[in-house]
């Protein structure tokens, strides 16, 4: 009798535990072709999004049940990833027509979406799920969009387990390498507000923002640069 228990426990394991690794693989996946439908060069298509927003709903509840694990660094920071990104899209298309994410009160900091088996703060994905857990890891400023043009731009696929190394350096090295971005002017560099903002995520281990900037950079700035933060732009990065 208590092998015959012993046996049907294991069963039973086995099968939610392959039940679980099904739902992560078709949420990444799910999440990637919905990438791809509806973002194009960096902006989205809120109001296409908007008429029918099937897709979307059906990703936020598969990502409500879905359980992962910091001892999988590379699944838990790609689903949260993109979990961050799916909320922000949702929060704008639930109060579409809008201009900008600020034009809905406590859009990053008292808004939640029930993901992951949280009920969670955009603000507490990037700050307590992310950056707490891998302090080291200043990359995920260029995934992690927010929905405005000031932002590095979203990219029209998933970030997954098994691509997010080269996914996060290709994404850093877009953002650092675009004259939009970091702006330079003979000996003056004008920087996004991301830096200021998180300064000590970019100049750990006693780094200048420009020492940062050149470890992505192309053609390297000059190591004396004067540095000046410009305006955010906070206009919605919406895809006419």
């Amino acid at each position: 009798m208590k092998s015959t228990i012993a046996h049907l426990t294991a069963v039973f394991l086995l099968t939610v535990s392959l039940s679980y690794g099904q739902t992560k693989a078709e949420f990444f996946s799910k999440a990637d072709t919905f990438f791809k439908t509806y973002i194009k060069q960096g902006r989205v298509a809120y109001s296409t999004i908007k008429q029918d927003s099937g897709a979307l709903d059906e990703l936020i509840s598969m990502a409500e049940g879905i359980s992962v694990s910091k001892s999988d660094s590379k699944e838990y920071q790609a689903f949260w990833i993109n979990g961050y990104n799916l909320s922000v899209i949702k929060g704008i298309v639930d109060n579409y027509p809008i201009k900008s994410p600020l034009d809905k009160a406590g859009f990053f900091d008292a808004i939640k979406y029930n993901i992951g088996g949280h009920s969670i703060t955009l603000n507490d994905i990037e700050n307590k799920l992310l950056r707490a857990n891998f302090p080291n890891e200043a990359r995920f400023h260029f995934v992690l969009v927010c929905a405005g043009l000031g932002c590095p731009p979203i990219i029209d696929q998933a970030y997954l387990p098994s691509s997010l190394e080269v996914q996060l350096q290709k994404q850093t090295q877009l953002a650092l390498n675009n004259p939009e971005f970091i702006k330079l002017n003979k000996n003056k560099v004008g920087l996004s507000q991301i830096f200021e903002w998180y300064k000590g995520d970019f100049t750990q281990g006693g780094k200048s923002l420009v020492d940062f900037v050149n470890l992505y950079r192309n053609e390297k700035l000059p190591e004396k640069a004067k540095t000046y933060f410009y305006s955010y732009d906070w206009t919605l990065n919406e895809s006419k």
